[in-house]
């Protein structure tokens, strides 16, 4: 699979916990992504989940759903992610 960049469109929460919105591009493919970020005690955890749709569709172009939410989760957790302006990393994590 080609490499996942993502996006995020908006953070509500804190560093203990965060609902993100975003999107995330796979081969110039747009998908919409819901996620809850959980910090602190234990480390870190995001749980990542795509619309039934949008699982439909990665299937249909022939990728697998655990690898693409994996991929997806790896990157939030490691900050490798795109933010706009008026969001900072320090606002939802350590």
């Amino acid at each position: 699979m080609k490499d996942i960049t993502v996006h995020i469109n908006s953070v509500h929460g804190s560093q203990m916990a965060a609902k993100i919105n975003g999107v995330f591009f796979i081969d110039e493919n747009k998908f919409r992504f819901h996620a809850i970020a959980f910090g602190r005690i234990g480390g870190h955890n995001i749980g990542v989940k795509i619309s039934e749709h949008t699982e439909s569709v990665l299937i249909k172009l022939g990728y697998n759903i655990a690898e693409v939410i994996e991929k997806l989760q790896r990157k939030l957790i490691e900050g490798k992610i795109n933010l706009p302006k008026n969001i900072r990393k320090e606002f939802f994590a350590d």
